[in-house]
């Protein structure tokens, strides 16, 4: 399956168009208004996380952007270029309106609101920072500062303390910061998904068919055919993974579709949906007859038989994944499979506790279990709580 190939088209100096980045290929209008980021301000770390405009474009929607500056800081025409441009778009879905206005550089268009409530095809407005007025259409602030969630009959306004300054959204940014700009990007699809009546996915249905081509079909090709561009898995225990599409691709065909033995299943104990993200908690299920090296690297093959509680968190952006967030309880794998003793040595002096003889030492009970543990997540009442509360230090010969 090919991935979507569409190219921004640039239509005057400060106004470009992208076509939806979906698998889709329509969707509403966006239009996002942004400086570019000087020099000075750039971003030396590399990230994933595309520009806003390729952003967007992923999310489905069809993406004008005006480009303002010092020296460019009027918007009228170019605001006026940007809705004819969605307007005469084929891939612009114009029922409910153009829809969003992204504004990424309040402080280069201070008349910016007198303009949008001029166009009836707006319905609602987005805004890193404060506007000089607040929008009579329905508007959503995300502003870099101490305080809490505010909300209003017209709008939503979220405060982000841990950030620098408003352009923690831009990648490009020295100032960019990921994990609330994720935040801040679920908030503005809840919020313009509403507003904009879409576009609307099935998510669930989307993750499954991921996980169809990767354990049922083993395809490195179609598994990635359903992911954006650039995604990335990361499997948190062990720091496996692949990050990109190079090296995810590679990750998939020499570490992961392939290694996984043949009785691998899932058994679903949970699935929370939402805007852009699927949550499972779910018991990975697999006889360890072959080397599993993104799960547990470096083990030969024991024969034994695992059940693991698992949690995956997967990224979403329009019909295609971004990201997988996995995580699991490595001690009860290495419980399971026998390598992993009931007790070790405690290597530090313990407080108020005379020294251990010659010839013997402190010992402690180390604090895992086996497959009780996906037992516990199935069923609650399958094995009592809180028997590790007893587990005590012990002395022994050596």
């Amino acid at each position: 399956m090919l991935l979507p190939n569409a190219k921004p088209v640039k239509l005057t100096d400060n106004v470009t168009i992208h076509a939806p980045l979906s698998r889709q290929g329509h969707g509403p209008g966006i239009i996002i208004i942004r400086d570019d980021t000087p020099t000075s301000q750039r971003n030396e770390r590399s990230t994933l996380d595309p520009e806003p405009l390729q952003k967007w474009a992923e999310e489905s929607y069809t993406v004008v952007q005006v480009t303002v500056s010092s020296d460019h800081p009027a918007v009228k025409e170019d605001l006026h270029r940007a809705i004819d441009a969605l307007s005469g778009h084929d891939n612009c879905d114009k029922e409910t309106g153009y829809g969003g206005i992204s504004v990424y550089s309040p402080s280069f268009v201070a008349d910016i609101v007198d303009e949008i409530d001029k166009y009836d095809e707006i319905k609602a407005i987005v805004s890193y920072g404060r506007l000089t007025r607040t929008p009579n259409k329905p508007f959503l602030y995300h502003l870099p500062e101490q305080g809490t969630k505010e909300k209003s009959e017209s709008g939503v306004i979220y405060r982000y303390p841990e950030v620098v300054s408003a352009s923690f959204i831009i990648p490009s940014h020295k100032d960019f910061n990921a994990s609330s700009a994720a935040v801040a990007h679920t908030r503005c699809l809840s919020f313009l998904k509403k507003e904009l009546d879409g576009p609307w996915f099935d998510l669930e249905e989307i993750w499954d068919e991921h996980t169809k081509y990767e354990f049922d079909e083993r395809s490195v090709e179609n598994t990635m055919s359903t992911m954006v561009q650039e995604p990335y898995v990361n499997h948190i225990p062990t720091m496996t993974g692949g990050i990109g599409r190079e090296k995810l691709t590679s990750f998939y065909a020499n570490h992961f579709i392939f290694s996984n033995p043949e009785d691998t299943k899932l058994e679903l104990v949970s699935r929370t949906i939402g805007i852009d993200r699927v949550v499972d908690e779910f018991v990975f299920c697999l006889t360890h007859d072959k080397p599993v090296d993104w799960l547990i690297p470096g083990i030969p093959p024991t024969g034994k038989e695992l059940r693991i509680p698992f949690m995956a968190v997967v990224n979403i952006r329009g019909d295609r994944l971004y990201h997988e967030h996995i995580t699991w309880d490595q001690l009860t794998v290495l419980f399971q499979l026998g390598l992993m003793p009931e007790y070790l040595p405690i290597p530090y002096d313990l407080p108020n506790r005379p020294d251990s003889q010659a010839g013997r030492t402190l010992e402690y009970r180390v604090p895992g279990a086996g497959a009780q543990t996906a037992d516990k997540m199935v069923d609650e009442s399958s094995v009592a709580s809180n028997e590790m509360f007893c587990y005590a230090v012990r002395e022994r010969s050596v």
